[in-house]
């Protein structure tokens, strides 16, 4: 039965894998699939997936599932999503983005003849930001907004400034992290304790690593697209020419973000404690951002019109972005109800291998499991709990084998054409998710190898 079940999984993954290459819709593709994979998983009792408040139909109960998946995700990412969307969007109608780029562009013009290195540097401040601000994908359409006009205006092409973007979510790492507290949990230490005695002596040398990858990758990819005449290289920046808004307006579409990192408990800039989240933050800076441009104009009725492509920025984000990410979740979903983590484990503990070999072939097992369901939480959350006895059989340090599990995780994910990551950015941005995702590909792969060596060795 389990080797069936693999295969059923597999079958339905290469089906799947098809209809997405011959660009049939994806969100309708996963979301069947999943109800395929689920169905199964009841069918031969694996591990079936149930509805909180069940039907008594198993028909029924596969649509309430798709039903409490959009539910469940509108409360926790959807309305999170769809607010940065809308603030995006709110932001590029009143020219806030134009002053942003028109004014950081002059101290940062030495960058205009090296235009990678700017793309470079974008990487570990993304990645401080991360830890302050652990979503993945509200973190990437906040620098979407943020960092990624100006990086193209420094001549990086689009698809490099939206790959190094999505690196700088590569690593779960950080107190604030799911996957880190989950980790920290499994191991019985603090989290804060994890990051810095675990995480960080394996994070920086595989975060450089990465860098170097990450940069090979995109030069690779700019080169064929331009020889292909597609807009892949790295163009000239060219004058910006002062945007028909105040300037003081430059400071709106960073300001979500320096919400987030001053009421950071990370951070802990002030003597006492806030706790906001992502999209408090958002709205926040879009009543700040509507009074002011009310102040400019002089006149809440135009201050009001303008909120209007806030509303339309966040169907927008809603309609691509958001239901792709359910359709994803319910296609996770099937493949965990279908036993294709199980089966993955199963084989993997069976090979009769020494446990630093299986402690490598897990973390290839689990990058693999996140590409696939485009979700490093989901990956490590199925994994994590198992990791304590395996870790027994195999006579290792448990730390050992969660530490590149937790890691390889979030790195799987970056690669992963419906990770929300990718879509969120993809779709805001206006390229194709596998274009963000082929160029990640090899900075992970290789990333991976060093991370699996270095976890040996630094631990």
């Amino acid at each position: 039965m389990e080797l069936l079940s693999l295969l059923l999984c597999i079958a339905v993954i290469v089906i799947t894998a098809m209809c997405l290459v011959r660009k049939i819709n994806p969100q309708s593709i996963l979301i069947i699939g999943g109800i395929v994979m689920m169905s199964l998983g009841v069918w031969f009792d694996i591990n079936p997936v149930v509805p909180s408040a069940p039907t008594g139909n198993p028909a029924f109960d596969m649509v309430r599932i798709v039903e409490e998946t959009f539910l469940s995700n509108l409360v926790r990412a959807g309305f999170m999503i769809a607010t940065i969307g809308g603030y995006v969007a709110f932001m590029n109608h009143i020219q806030a983005t134009k002053a942003l780029v028109y004014i950081a562009v002059k101290p940062l013009s030495c960058f205009k003849r090296y235009p990678y290195a700017a793309a470079l540097i974008a990487i570990p401040i993304g990645q401080l930001l991360f830890i302050t601000t652990p979503s993945a994908s509200g973190l990437g359409l906040l620098l979407v907004a943020s960092m990624a006009p100006i990086l193209i205006e420094l001549g990086v092409s689009k698809l490099t400034a939206l790959s190094v973007i999505v690196a700088a979510t590569i690593f779960d790492q950080g107190p604030g992290s799911a996957n880190t507290a989950m980790a920290a949990r499994i191991i019985g230490i603090d989290a804060i304790d994890y990051f810095i005695r675990y995480q960080l002596p394996v994070v920086l040398p595989t975060g450089l690593v990465a860098i170097a990858l990450f940069y090979l990758s995109n030069r690779y990819f700019d080169r064929k697209d331009a020889l292909a005449g597609k807009d892949g290289e790295s163009s000239a920046a060219s004058d910006v020419e002062r945007p028909d808004c105040p300037l003081y307006f430059a400071f709106l579409p960073i300001l979500p973000l320096a919400v987030l990192v001053v009421f950071s408990p990370i951070v802990r800039l002030l003597p006492y404690t806030i706790s906001i989240n992502t999209t408090t933050a958002m709205l926040f800076s879009t009543f700040i951002a509507l009074i002011l441009v009310a102040i400019s104009k002089r006149s809440a009725k135009i201050a009001f019109m303008d909120m209007s492509a806030f509303w339309s920025g966040m169907g927008t984000v809603f309609a691509g972005v958001v239901t792709l990410i359910v359709a994803s979740e319910i296609f996770a979903k099937g493949l965990i109800s279908l036993g294709f983590v199980d089966s993955l484990i199963s084989y993997s503990t069976d090979m009769g291998l020494s446990g630093r070999h299986v402690a490598a072939i897990f973390s290839g097992v689990v990058f693999s499991a996140a590409t696939l369901m485009g979700s490093g939480n989901a990956a490590f959350f199925s994994f994590g709990p198992l990791l304590p006895d395996i870790a027994v059989r195999l006579d290792i340090p448990l730390e050992t084998l969660v530490l590149p599990l937790q890691l390889s995780a979030s790195m799987g994910r970056a690669i992963s054409p419906i990770a929300a990551v990718i879509v969120a950015i993809a779709g805001f941005s206006g390229v194709k998710p596998m274009d963000i995702a082929k160029r990640n590909t090899l900075p992970m792969v290789g990333a991976l190898l060093f991370l699996i060596i270095a976890n040996f060795v630094f631990l």
